[in-house]
């Protein structure tokens, strides 16, 4: 999968060109539906402000599906599996073979994930990224090439091809929190340990083989990390860019998004920093308990929904959160305005 070309985004000379082009058409919010949704709001059977940030996920959903009332008939929780050359460093506490069995705990329904969605009610999909052919070590060499990095944000780019309209982004992959960390530092710069955590509950020694691996992937791109696109490439995993290219897309198509946690995040942020408004339509599920995360989200601007120490991944914390917008919109839609159920409104 790594090099072969993806239908309807060039490989060319220049791949990252396509990427940018599709980032400056990216629609903007539809006011008037978020305003429709307001003026409902003041109607309903509740103090004004009573429901708190429901009310104002109600106005955002309509405001990025450019509808009013806003629905979430068809929400997704996409799960984008990944495998890391850098994980043979010894900065994980679990094997790399995790990948593989770990996707067919995901098809027999046993992993947290899966008991969530079903909870909510929410559709449930697993996309494997070559488990079975690891990234390159970011210690010694990229990740990937361009071309192979931005064939694998077209194949995320497909997670809303079959309809939904309320996404969540979540990821699994052995090693990947280390990548992250690598992300992140390339990004916000300061010393690499501050953004390296524990992930899988390594221990001292493993912890401090992981930040080794971090200083070491830096200074081996050293001089190439200036372009967003370059950093995902060069120290990205294929799950990485491919929510990428799933929020990308999601954005294109007016299909709000619910990003997870740690890792989640690091996707978003490299979008971030190619555009500000890049995740205008995005909403940061929780915040994580691995590494930094509260800084980065502070940093994106993401004020996180839930804050329930969790570090698990497989969109776990979207996913949560993705059943309290589903919450939000049915409040908006359901409820009964003081009219229709005979109840008294405010005193004038």
């Amino acid at each position: 999968m790594a090099d072969t070309p993806t239908p309807g985004i060039p490989t060319d000379a220049a791949p990252f060109d396509d990427i940018r082009r599709l980032i400056a058409t990216m629609p903007g919010p539809d006011e008037a539906a978020a305003a429709e949704v307001s003026a409902r709001d003041s109607l309903l059977t509740k103090p004004p402000g009573s429901l708190g940030r429901l009310e104002f996920l109600a106005a955002w959903m309509a405001a990025w599906q450019g509808k009013a009332p806003p629905s979430l008939d068809r929400p997704l929780v996409c799960v984008f599996a990944g495998s890391h050359g850098v994980a043979a460093r010894g900065v994980s506490a679990y094997p790399s073979a995790v990948n593989r069995q770990m996707l067919d705990n995901f098809a027999a329904g046993g992993a947290a994930i899966n008991q969530i969605c079903a909870a909510y009610g929410l559709g449930f999909k697993v996309f494997d990224l070559a488990l079975d052919m690891p990234t390159g070590d970011i210690t010694t060499e990229p990740a990937m090439t361009q071309k192979a990095c931005v064939a694998t944000m077209a194949f995320g780019m497909e997670a809303v091809a079959a309809g939904t309209d309320g996404l969540a982004v979540g990821e699994m992959g052995i090693g990947n929190t280390t990548v992250a960390a690598a992300i992140y530092a390339a990004l916000y710069g300061g010393e690499p340990a501050r953004w390296v955590g524990r992930g899988t509950g390594i221990d001292e020694a493993g912890h401090a083989r992981k930040v080794a691996a971090v200083e070491a992937a830096l200074a081996r791109h050293q001089g190439h990390l200036d372009d967003p696109l370059a950093v995902m490439a060069r120290l990205g995993g294929r799950e990485i860019a491919a929510m990428a290219g799933a929020i990308l897309a999601a954005r294109l198509q007016r299909v709000p998004v619910v990003i997870d946690g740690y890792v989640s995040t690091a996707a978003a942020a490299l979008l971030h920093a190619l555009d500000p408004r890049a995740l205008d339509h995005c909403l940061a599920g929780h915040v994580s308990a691995e590494g930094d995360h509260a800084a980065v989200l502070e940093r994106l601007g993401l004020r996180p929904l839930l804050d329930l120490g969790l570090r698990l991944g497989e969109g776990s914390g979207a996913a949560l959160a993705l059943g309290v917008v589903k919450a939000a919109v049915a409040c908006h839609r359901e409820m009964a305005t003081f009219d229709q159920a005979g109840v008294s409104g405010p005193v004038a």
